[in-house]
C-alpha cells in the first residue's frame, strides 16, 4: 500500500505528467505497472519459499540425527526455531510498522499538500492562461485602436488635404472674382467716363437746343426721359412734339417719336448714346423741314374732322357719317408740291371728281378742306 502511495506521489510530482503524452508514454507507463505487480509478487512468493526451506532444512537435520524410527516417535518436539531471533525481528517489524504508518501519514499530508500545490498550480495555470487571453485581447485592442487611430489619422489628412483644395479652388475662384470684379469695375468706369463726356456734350446740345427751341420734361426714370419740344425757329405755330429716349445696358439708345396731332413720321431711332445729340437734331430738322405743312394740318384739326397719316402722306377728310374724302400731298408740299383729292366715298360709292375743283388755281389743302366742307351736292 505504502509502495502504491509512492508511486501516486511519484506520478503526481512527476512533471511530464502535467504535460500531454504521446500514446508511446501511455503504453510504458502501463507497462511498468505491471512489472511493479509483478516483482511484487514475485518478492512475496520467494519469501515463502525460503521460509519452507528453512523448515524444510530443519527437518533434515533432526532426522538425520536420529538413529531409528522408534526414536523420533519417542524424542519430545524440538523447540521452535530461531525463537531467540524471532523476538528482535517482530520488535524490528513492529516498528517498520510504525514508521510505515509514520510514513503513510507523512504521505498523506505531502500528497494533500501535493493536492493543494496542484490546484494552486492549476490556478495558477488557468490565471496565466486567461492573463495570455487578457494579453492577445489587449494587444488586439491596442492593435484596433492603433489601426483606428491610423484610419483616423488617415481620414483627418485626407479631410484637411480636401479641404485645403477647396479653400485654394475657393481663392483661385475668389481672385479670378476679383479680375472680373476689376475688369468690370474698369468697364463701368470706363462708362461713366464716357457717361461724363456725354453729359457734358448733352449739355452742351441741350444749350444749343434751348437756345432754338423750347422743352418740357414730361417724366424722368434712370432708363427712360419722355420729353415735348418746340422749335423757336420757325414761323409756324407748331404743337410739342413728344419723344421718348430709353436707354439700355449697352450704352445705346432708342429714341421714339410719337405722332400725336404733331404729325411727324411715327419711328423708331436706334444707336450709341454718342449718337443721340445727332438723332435728335435729325428729328428736330426734319420736323422743321415739314414745318409749314404740319402747322397748316395741325391747325385744321381744330377746324374738321381730319386724319393725317405721314407715312403714305394721305389726309382723310370725315365730311359726314355717309362721306369720306381722300386727299394726298405730294414731297416738297407746300413750297414745291400740291395738294390732290384722291376720292370721295358716299354712302360707299365713288363720286366723279370732275366737278369737285376749287375756284382757285393751286389750291392749298386748307382750300380743298373748305371747298369740301361747304360743296353742297355731297
Amino acid at each position: 500500500m505504502a509502495t502504491e502511495r509512492a508511486t501516486a506521489i511519484l506520478e503526481r510530482t512527476d512533471p511530464s505528467l502535467l504535460k500531454p503524452c504521446d500514446s508511446t508514454e501511455a503504453q510504458d507507463a502501463g507497462e511498468g505497472k505491471v512489472m511493479t505487480t509483478y516483482l511484487m509478487d514475485c518478492r512475496r512468493k520467494q519469501k515463502i519459499m525460503c521460509q519452507q526451506y528453512g523448515v524444510m532444512d530443519d527437518m533434515l537435520k533432526l532426522l538425520a540425527g536420529l538413529e531409528s524410527a522408534e526414536q523420533f516417535l519417542n524424542e519430545p518436539c524440538p523447540p521452535k526455531p530461531d525463537t531467540e531471533a524471532s523476538t528482535p525481528w517482530k520488535a524490528l517489524k513492529a516498528e517498520y510498522l510504525e514508521q510505515v504508518q509514520e510514513i503513510e501519514g507523512l504521505i498523506c499530508t505531502l500528497v494533500e499538500h501535493m493536492d493543494e500545490l496542484l490546484k494552486k498550480r492549476q490556478k495558477l495555470e488557468a490565471l496565466l492562461v486567461a492573463l495570455e487571453k487578457k494579453k492577445e485581447e489587449c494587444k488586439k485592442q491596442e492593435r484596433a485602436a492603433l489601426q483606428s487611430k491610423q484610419r483616423a489619422e488617415k481620414q483627418l489628412s485626407l479631410r484637411i488635404d480636401v479641404s485645403l483644395q477647396t479653400a485654394q479652388d475657393a481663392l483661385r475662384a475668389c481672385d479670378k472674382r476679383l479680375l472680373e470684379i476689376k475688369t468690370q469695375v474698369d468697364k463701368l468706369l470706363a462708362q461713366v467716363s464716357n457717361w461724363t463726356a456725354f453729359r457734358e456734350r448733352l449739355q452742351d446740345t441741350l444749350e444749343v437746343t434751348r437756345a432754338n427751341m423750347q422743352y418740357r420734361l414730361l417724366s424722368a426714370s434712370p432708363s427712360e426721359l419722355q420729353l415735348e419740344i418746340l422749335p423757336r425757329s420757325t414761323q409756324q405755330s407748331l404743337q410739342p412734339l413728344h419723344l421718348s429716349v430709353a436707354m439700355t445696358t449697352e450704352d445705346h439708345f432708342r429714341l421714339k417719336v410719337f405722332q400725336g396731332t404733331a404729325g411727324l413720321l411715327e419711328e423708331s431711332v436706334e444707336g450709341h448714346v454718342r449718337e443721340l445729340s445727332a438723332a435728335l437734331l435729325e428729328v428736330m430738322e426734319c420736323y422743321i423741314s415739314q414745318g409749314k405743312m404740319l402747322a397748316e394740318i395741325q391747325a385744321l384739326h381744330s377746324r374738321f374732322a381730319i386724319d393725317w397719316f405721314p407715312a403714305k402722306r394721305l389726309l382723310i377728310f370725315l365730311k359726314s357719317a355717309s362721306t369720306v374724302c381722300h386727299l394726298e400731298l405730294d414731297e416738297g408740299y407746300p413750297l414745291s408740291g400740291r395738294a390732290k383729292l384722291l376720292a370721295v366715298r358716299k354712302d360707299g360709292n365713288l363720286l366723279n371728281l370732275s366737278v369737285l375743283q376749287p375756284p382757285v388755281m393751286n389750291p392749298t389743302l386748307t382750300d380743298w378742306l373748305e371747298f369740301l366742307s361747304s360743296y353742297p351736292d355731297f
